[in-house]
């Protein structure tokens, strides 16, 4: 090693050691030049120690740090669905006749009982003519044989008629009363034909385009489709799930399609519409098929959602998003702080006098960039989320841009 002594220095030394020499009587030549040799040995020294360089401080890795995240975590499955409408009614011809008007603009929206077509109601009109004029014949029937019957006891009880004759009188004003009633029952049943010629709307919602033309001959048994209503301003959301889903949802005590009032929440869904943008509202799942489809492995699963804007089509497809499960104080560390090998998943923990810890961990389920820690680590520990690359067991660190413990804040 060169070392470098500053001359202005060695000068001042040596004129002090003259002017001391010059004050030194000598008397002994010899132990002069061993006083002179030993201050000079002395003054190297001081020289050499005071520019020895201090000893390199020990250089640690830097590594950022942070504490594990405790957090209710939400847990989500998605599947495939499709948008279908609470109701969608077909609307059928339940009396025969030929199609004369039609009282809608197709696709527009209908209310209930509105009039949507009008079958030829002549005949029925016939038909409702013909059983008030029966009724009334029969109702004078029950009239002349009750005054029949009124003339018949009063001599019956004198002797004057026969008990047969009683008999006769009674069987016919019975008789003329069951007539009466059968043709109030075919009055009835003519004017509800008659009323069916007028084909009102069943619910309230959008009509298709008609199905029958003007002109048409229509008729019942379910054969003539006139048009079809949908009404979505509630949707269902059909969606199917796997066997093993069902089981982990068991495992959880989730029991999809019931709603559980001592738990703070309950199984929701959410969609992606087409532009892969979030529909606002949430869906409650109120149906799931309790058994399984042996050709696919799955069950179906049903969910309501609102619809208040129609921006859902009935038919649909989409993308659904369903609560599985919510962790409460779960921890959770961040995906880039994992080394998986084969021997599992680790991490690196930082105990408070900066040497880190290799610790293996058993993971859960995966959240956008986080994971579920199940076991492994403690709520109050901190994890090297960079620069753990190429650490060690039992290595000491230097930790830089660290969040600090909640305890230290």
């Amino acid at each position: 090693m060169q070392i470098n002594i500053p001359t202005d220095r060695i000068s001042q030394t040596g004129n002090k050691i003259a002017s001391r020499v010059k004050n030194v009587k000598v008397s002994h030549p010899k132990r002069l030049k061993y006083i002179l040799a030993a201050l000079l040995i002395v003054i190297i020294a001081l020289i050499v120690i005071l520019k020895w360089p201090e000893p390199a401080k020990p250089v640690y890795p830097k590594v950022e740090a942070q504490p594990v995240i405790v957090d209710d975590v939400e847990i989500y499955g998605e599947y495939a669905g499709k948008i279908k409408a609470k109701q969608h009614v077909e609307v059928r011809a339940r009396v025969e006749g030929y199609l004369e008007q039609m009282h809608f603009e197709e696709g527009r929206y209908i209310k209930k009982n509105d009039i949507l077509f009008t079958i030829d109601p002549k005949l029925y009109k016939a038909r409702v003519e013909k059983a008030k004029a029966q009724l009334n014949k029969n109702k004078a029937l029950e009239q002349k044989a009750e005054r029949d019957l009124a003339r018949i006891k009063p001599l019956y009880e004198q002797n004057a008629a026969s008990l047969l004759d009683l008999d006769n009188a009674t069987a016919a004003h019975e008789s003329a009363k069951a007539e009466v009633v059968m043709s109030e029952a075919d009055l009835t049943q003519a004017e509800i034909a008659l009323s069916y010629t007028t084909v009102r709307s069943p619910i309230s919602g959008y009509i298709s385009e008609s199905s029958a033309d003007i002109g048409t001959l229509v008729g019942p048994g379910g054969k003539s489709l006139l048009a079809t209503i949908v009404n979505s301003d509630t949707v269902q959301v059909n969606f199917s799930m796997t066997g093993l889903d069902y089981l982990k949802s068991k495992e959880r005590n989730v029991n999809l399609g019931q709603k559980i009032e001592e738990r703070n929440w309950n199984p929701y869904i959410t969609i992606t519409l087409a532009d892969h943008s979030e529909y606002p509202f949430i869906g409650m799942v109120d149906f799931a098929d309790p058994q399984v489809d042996p050709n696919t492995g799955t069950f179906s699963v049903r969910a309501e959602m609102p619809n208040p804007d129609h921006i859902l089509l009935p038919g649909q497809l989409t993308k659904v998003k369903l609560l599985l499960d919510v962790r409460e104080n779960a921890i959770v560390v961040p995906t880039k702080a994992l080394v998986i090998e084969k021997g599992g998943a680790f991490v690196f923990v930082v105990r408070k006098d900066n040497i880190v810890e290799k610790r293996f961990i058993e993971l859960g389920p995966e959240i956008l960039n986080n994971v579920v820690v199940e076991r492994g680590l403690g709520a109050d520990e901190m994890i090297i989320v960079e620069g753990f690359h190429k650490l060690t067991h039992g290595m000491q660190v230097e930790v830089v841009n660290s969040i600090e413990r909640k305890d230290e804040e």
